[in-house]
């Protein structure tokens, strides 16, 4: 018997909007994601990451919002441009940018969200995000569940 496929996951993923732009993503629908970093603590987080799993993208300075919605649609795998270095990337699918991005002062102001690690130290490229978490965010964005469907 097949082990049984781990539980979907949710993300934050952080860039530098001057060096890479979440639209990107939404004119290329896929792209292979190269920046989460060298740091050993990125590298621990990434490995984590499954195919499936959603992630919320953040625009660091100077936007300081989150921005929109993708899905992890391939495991994590060696950089093919920096063969020689432990660097990973993962591919990410285009979901939807958020109805309304969410300034990082309103995130911080949100009293559910407060114990999310990205708030305490904003130069995270990756974090996790619990369910509870993550609906929040997505409820202060305007997306809601409907009966029968589930949140994105």
């Amino acid at each position: 018997m097949l082990p049984a496929a781990p539980k979907p996951r949710r993300w934050l993923l952080s860039v530098d909007p001057r060096v890479y732009h979440w639209d990107t993503l939404f004119v290329k629908g896929k792209e292979m994601w190269r920046h989460a970093g060298n740091r050993p603590d990125a590298l621990r987080q990434l490995k984590q990451i499954h195919k499936g799993d959603r992630a919320l993208l953040y625009h660091g300075k100077p936007d300081h919002a989150l921005y929109a919605l993708a899905e992890v649609s391939r495991e994590p795998y060696p950089d093919p441009h920096h063969p020689e270095t432990k660097k990973m990337v993962i591919d990410l699918r285009a979901v939807e940018r958020l109805p309304r991005q969410i300034m990082l002062a309103e995130l911080r102001e949100n009293r559910p969200l407060r114990k999310i690690k990205f708030l305490k130290n904003t130069r995270m490229t990756i974090c996790p995000l619990s369910d509870e978490e993550y609906t929040e965010i997505l409820r202060s964005a305007g997306i809601v569940a409907s009966p029968g469907i589930p949140l994105p």
